[in-house]
């Protein structure tokens, strides 16, 4: 694939994002043409990221001294609908690169649906469709030559509950290596991830033992230790502390920190003070409903730097949420 400049998609009158990386207000409709779940197997698989790479666009953010960073997704005008009812619509943001975007919002409002976009994971439910473009290095994610299984390779996800295989903890992290057939020094790729996720010092002396045996926290780094043993690009995280103590999410949370140096993370989180302390970026979704006051789906709502959001959003009804008078 030839590389070339992302053109910016900035348009007033479409809603899309403004010069400060903020989700502006508009009715554009979402474009059709992107695959539905159950789709046909994919013709080929992505580019490598050094292939699709584009060149750093400029974020004039708030504080200025955010300076250039790159754009890892680009969404634009996304629409997902499960068995033609729209669960949420009209969403246009940027993620970028090695920051950590916290998805913030009310129950219903379409944050799992959408970070679940992200990875191609809701074309495993037979009534989700999907319209609009979610572009990650530039490549269409929904085009109909992408592989889902190779967009999941790239792209690994980190679920609510922990969800450890009945195994060993060693074969736990060792198993997306192996089916990915990453034969070389096993036992040092193993040890990297469980590293990374500050778990290895915990269970360096009992990695043959079954990983059901650990607390609720280790396995949930665990889970983080097995997604990123595969050196994905991007890690999601559906409201990953939810079922943890307030110690494990702790350092769940310092995790995250550490991690965003290697990689992009995208959190859903209805706790909003996990949102202000972990996240660069933030966006707020709410339920919208149609003319007739009926079928509820999600819109974005306002887009920016954390700090901002929380203590000097754009749109009263960002204040409102974040404040706790409303949600």
């Amino acid at each position: 694939m030839d590389e070339q400049v992302t053109e910016p998609r900035r348009d007033q009158e479409t809603g899309r994002t403004d010069e400060a990386g903020r989700a502006t207000s508009g009715d554009g409709a979402a474009r059709p043409g992107s695959d539905q779940g159950g789709a046909a197997p994919a013709e080929r698989a992505l580019p490598s990221i050094q292939d699709t790479a584009r060149e750093s666009q400029p974020r004039k953010g708030d504080p200025a001294e955010a300076g250039e960073r790159e754009i890892m997704f680009g969404i634009e005008t996304l629409r997902v609908s499960y068995g033609g009812q729209p669960a949420v619509e009209d969403v246009t943001f940027d993620i970028l690169k090695n920051n950590i975007t916290a998805l913030i919002g009310p129950s219903g409002c379409g944050k799992s649906t959408l970070i679940r976009c992200f990875n191609r994971m809701n074309d495993l439910i037979p009534s989700a469709s999907v319209e609009g473009h979610v572009h990650y290095h530039g490549e269409d994610l929904y085009g109909p030559k992408i592989d889902p299984v190779e967009v999941r390779k790239r792209i690994g996800m980190v679920f609510q509950k922990p969800n450890p295989f009945p195994k060993s903890i060693y074969d736990n992290v060792a198993f997306g290596p192996r089916i990915l057939g990453m034969k070389d020094d096993m036992d040092g790729i193993v040890e990297r991830a469980l590293t990374r996720a500050a778990l290895w010092g915990e269970v360096k002396d009992r990695l043959k033992e079954n990983a059901y045996g650990m607390s609720g926290g280790q396995q949930q780094r665990l889970c983080i230790a097995r997604s990123i043993a595969i050196e994905p690009d991007v890690i999601l995280m559906d409201e990953p502390c939810s079922a943890l103590d307030p110690i494990s999410t702790g350092r769940i949370e310092d995790l995250m920190i550490e991690l965003k140096e290697n990689y992009s993370i995208v959190i859903v989180t209805h706790n909003m003070q996990q949102a202000a302390r972990v996240s660069d970026m933030t966006a707020f979704l709410m339920v919208a409903l149609d003319d007739e006051e009926d079928n509820p789906r999600g819109r974005l709502v306002e887009y920016d730097q954390t700090e901002k959001m929380f203590t000097n959003p754009s749109d009263q009804r960002t204040e409102q949420y974040v404040t706790g008078k409303v949600g």
